[in-house]
This record gives structure tokens, C-alpha cells and sequence, in this order.
């Protein structure tokens, strides 16, 4: 069985509306548009039936993903002390003043300023469950790394 998908409440209410938009209104769009490019005449050379087509595949391919993320969504609270999916972790890396922030979860719970740091991932794996003040070490393509973590929202 899969592994759900942790979201936080926002994210949920924000991919089930875009799903419901991309199910809804945009497949009337892109059918309307679809219909006015075969009105152009021969397919084979007509470029906006060929553009309307290639949208449709991507989004649809889009609305799979949504509703796959939607199926097995599980509702994540933030709040914790320690690091879960989607919160926010700030940490130093060894012998660096310097403070990176990056948000533990799915793509889908992106924020503006924050990279988005999976929670597979070897320093994602790494910082779930720990707690502000917590060095960690993990395996990186150029060795071995150590980071602190200095906060968590």
C-alpha cells in the first residue's frame, strides 16, 4: 500500500479547488477550443488544434495527479515541536553562520520563499522527529554533512 500524502489543511483546500476548476470549467474551455481549431480545416497541419490537444494532455495528465494526491491525503496539524511533514525547518549547516529554511513535505505545499525539501530525501529524512537544537548528520554526494536545527514553524 502507498504511503499517504501528508497535507496541510490550505494545501488540501487549495488542490481540491484547483481540481474542481480543472474538472469543470477548464474541460469546457479547452473542448470549446479543441472544436474551433477543427473548424480551421486540415488537422494535420493545423498548429492550434495540435496546441489545444497537447494542453489537454498535459492537464488531464494534471487532474490525474490531484486526484491521486486527494485520495490518499491525510490532514497534517503544524504546531509541533519536532520536525514533520510540512513544517518549516530552519537550519545552519557545520561551520556556516548562514541560516537555510526549507519546507519538509510534498511539492504541492510550497510557499513562496521556502524550498520545498522532501521528507525521503537524505537530509529530509534526517530532520524528521527532530527538535530545535538537534545537530544531524547525513550522507550527501560530497560526504558526509552536519546541521543544526535552529528553529521550527
Amino acid at each position: 500500500m502507498a504511503e499517504p500524502h501528508k497535507l496541510s489543511q490550505a494545501a488540501y483546500d487549495r488542490l481540491k479547488a484547483e481540481h474542481h476548476d480543472l474538472t469543470t470549467r477548464w474541460r469546457i474551455d479547452i473542448a470549446k477550443k479543441i472544436e474551433a481549431a477543427r473548424e480551421l480545416g486540415d488537422l494535420k497541419e493545423n498548429g492550434d488544434y495540435h496546441a489545444a490537444k497537447e494542453e489537454q494532455g498535459k492537464t488531464e495528465a494534471r487532474i490525474q495527479q490531484i486526484g491521486g494526491l486527494l485520495e490518499d491525503a491525510v490532514i497534517v496539524e503544524g504546531g509541533s515541536s519536532t520536525v514533520e511533514a510540512g513544517s518549516i525547518v530552519s537550519i545552519s549547516y557545520e561551520g556556516d553562520d548562514e541560516v537555510e529554511r526549507f519546507l519538509v513535505g510534498s511539492i504541492e505545499e510550497r510557499v513562496d520563499d521556502v524550498e520545498v525539501l522532501t521528507p525521503g530525501s537524505p537530509l529530509g529524512e534526517t530532520l524528521m522527529g527532530g527538535s530545535v537544537g538537534d545537530a544531524v548528520e547525513f550522507e550527501a554526494p560530497a560526504g558526509v554533512l552536519k546541521v543544526k536545527i535552529v528553529a521550527i514553524d
